[in-house]
Parts: structure tokens; sequence; C-alpha cells
């Protein structure tokens, strides 16, 4: 089987991986432990490429979004719009993990791990100006070393807005420069994908064998709670705003046309793939001006991504509880802020779940366990992608109206 076709088939290759690892786990009890080295290998790989992906894509992002001020006022209001919805999208998802608490139940002893993890001495800063202070690098280069998820996004956000405000052969040079890595980044991710499902079976297998179908239950419950906040995402913030502030469209006639590009969203899992029949909708449906539509819609398939950042924060607080890490303000701080940051930085990656290694690292949780929630990610990704398509035609209706009164 070569790269591209088991890279085309990971979702279903991983689904049996991760069944036959659940199995074998339960079989074999204790004994599975030793397919975990192989999961083990896995995780170093990923976590040998998360900073360089990380540090590349973002600078590239944040250049190229540099660009939308010359689309004037609708670039402004997409760009702010997608921004407050990420944030509170982001928040959604942290409140009901903290109430509903899906991680909680399985004790420290039982992960046979310490609450310490690798990245313990990465964050903890106490107090509100501390917070602040603690995300600029007092040396980017140490930070990197480091692994300072917080500090990294900081300084190539800095760089990438610099890089935007060059001119001339300076800025595509460097432009192409820091797309290209970001482009050898996810070469190699790709690469590491293709043993995923090794990976998966190995951790899935070890996993089960050591703490039993106990995290079944939890990762069933984690999925129903996910569902849940998208919906209030979808039919509340999305929808809710939509019905305050757009003029071309109501609530109930938006959802009705968009229920096609939804399931479309679902089945593909890629807002990119749906693109197209967005924005036809859009603009034949929902009655968005072309000139607004062409703008917003690809941005959005770009940087809206309000379903990743919700379920960053879930997946961190469900690993924090699981592990059993008494979080501080300072790292739910952390959590919104990489969360949201991280979702816009999050496109044209393989394999979003990847990313929540960038928010536990900037949290200080241990990412050791990751790898359970891999087998699931399919079902999180259609469901996440059906939501972010929807939150681009949204803010399509509301721009569109503020356009119209300039």
């Amino acid at each position: 089987m070569t790269a591209k076709t088991i890279i085309n088939k990971l979702g279903t290759l991983i689904l049996i991986a991760m069944i036959l690892g659940i199995v074998v786990g339960l079989v074999l009890g204790e004994t599975a432990q030793i397919f975990a080295p192989i999961g083990d290998l896995f995780m170093q790989l990923i976590k040998m490429v998360v900073v360089p992906m990380v540090f590349f894509s973002l600078i590239g992002g944040a250049a190229s979004l540099g660009n939308s001020s010359s689309a004037g006022k609708i670039g402004l209001l997409t760009f702010v719009y997608y921004t407050i919805t990420t944030v509170i999208a982001t928040a959604i998802g942290l409140v009901f993990s903290l109430i509903f608490k899906p991680g909680e139940g399985i004790s420290l002893a039982s992960l046979g791990v310490q609450a310490s993890s690798e990245y313990a001495d990465k964050g903890g800063i106490p107090g509100f100006w501390e917070t602040l202070i603690g995300f600029v690098p007092a040396n980017p280069f140490e930070a990197l070393v480091s692994g300072n998820i917080l500090q990294i996004i900081v300084f190539s956000l800095f760089i990438g807005f610099a890089i935007a405000n060059l001119t001339g052969e300076k800025k595509e040079f460097l432009l192409k420069f820091f797309n290209y890595m970001t482009e050898v980044t996810v070469k190699i991710m790709t690469a590491i994908m293709c043993i995923a499902p090794l990976g998966v079976f190995g951790l899935m297998a070890g996993s089960i064998g050591k703490f039993g179908s106990e995290i079944l239950v939890k990762l069933v419950y984690l999925v129903v709670l996910y569902i849940v906040v998208l919906a209030i995402i979808n039919y509340g913030i999305i929808g809710g705003s939509v019905a305050m502030f757009s003029k071309c469209t109501t609530f109930k006639q938006f959802f009705k046309s968009m229920y096609k590009v939804q399931l479309f969203a679902f089945t593909t899992a890629s807002s990119m793939a749906t693109l197209p029949l967005n924005m036809k909708t859009t603009i034949e449906e929902l009655h968005v001006s072309r000139e607004t539509t062409s703008f917003a819609l690809p941005l959005g398939a770009t940087i809206n991504m309000n379903g990743n950042a919700a379920y960053y924060a879930m997946a961190a607080i469900f690993f924090a509880q699981m592990f059993g890490v008494e979080l501080t303000f300072t790292q739910y701080i952390a959590i919104i802020f990489t969360s949201t940051v991280g979702a816009v930085g999050q496109a044209g990656v393989p394999g979003p779940t990847l990313l929540v290694v960038a928010v536990l690292m900037s949290a200080n949780i241990p990412i050791e366990a990751l790898p359970i929630l891999f087998g699931v990610d399919r079902i999180f990704d259609m469901l996440r992608t059906a939501v972010n398509i929807t939150g681009d035609a949204a803010c399509a209706t509301i721009v569109d109206r503020f356009r119209t009164k300039a």
C-alpha cells in the first residue's frame, strides 16, 4: 500500500486500528503493554514536528492575513466576527467540560504516570500581569528550544505581521519561504501519519490493557458532550448572530438553506471541499453579494474554526481531569488563547487532533494519552466541519449588511 493510499484511507485505517487495539487490550489485559512502545515512538515523532509546524504555519498565516487590510471594511468586520465567535466557542467548550467533567473517574495511579509532565516547567505563571508578560519571549530561540507554545505563537504572529508590512520582493520572498517551510512540516507530518494506525493500535492496546473499558465510556461521554456544545454554537451563537444582525435572511431560512451544505461538510469533513457549494448557496439562497461572499467564505474556510477551537479546549480539560491536574486561572487563559490561535493556524494540517498537543503543552497537561482520541477523530472532524462552514456563511450575511451601509 502506497503512502498516498494510506493517507486517503487514513480515517478508516485508524478506526480499524482503534478497534483492534481495544480488542487486544481487553483480551490480553496488562500483557498488551508490549505494544505500547510502538505508540510511544509515534508520539515522539509527533512531538518532534509540532513546534516547527506551529511556528512556520502561524508566520505564513499572519503574513497572509495582513493583506486583508486592503479589503477595507469587509476585511475588518469579517476578521472581528471570526475572532469573537471562535473565542466564545472556546469558552463554551471549556465551561461545559468543567461543569460535566468528562475526564474524571480515572485515577493517576491507574494511568501509571505523574501529573507533572515534561512540560510542567513551561507555564504556571501566577497572576494576570505575569501571564501577559509570560506570553512574550525574552529569548525567542529559547522558547523554540524549550517548546513554550504560547511564546512561540506570539513570536510567530509578530514576525508574520511584520512581513505583511514589507513591500515588493522582500515580502514576496519571505512569504514564500515560510509557506514553503509550512509545506515541508506538513509533508513530514503526512509521512508520520502513515504510521498513525500502528501508533493508535499500540497506544489503544496499551491504554485499554492498563485501565480497561473505563476509558471507552469516557470517550462516548466526551462525544455526546461535544455534540451538545456544537449545537449551542451552531444554533445559539451562529444562528443567533444571523437573527440579530443579518438583513438578507432569517434564522429559519438560513438553516433551511444551509442544511445541504452542512450535510456535505459532514460527509467530507473538509471546509475547502465544501467551499464551492457554500458560496453558491450563500449567493443564490441567502442573497449575499458576490463581493462579500468571495472574500468572507474563502477566508473563513481557512481561519474560521469554531468547532475546532471548542474541541481543543474540551480535549485539554478532558486530559487535565483524567490526569488529576488542577488548572490555575493562568492555565485556563492559556487554553483559551492557544485554542483560538491554534484553530486559526490549523488550516492545511493533516489530522487536526494533533494540534491539541500545542494546547496541552501551553497548559502543562500531560500528552501521553492523546492517541486515545485518534480513533474517534473522524467523528469529531465531521461534526466540527459542519459547524465551521455554517459560521462562514453566517459571517457573510452579517458583513454584507454593514457593507451596504457604507
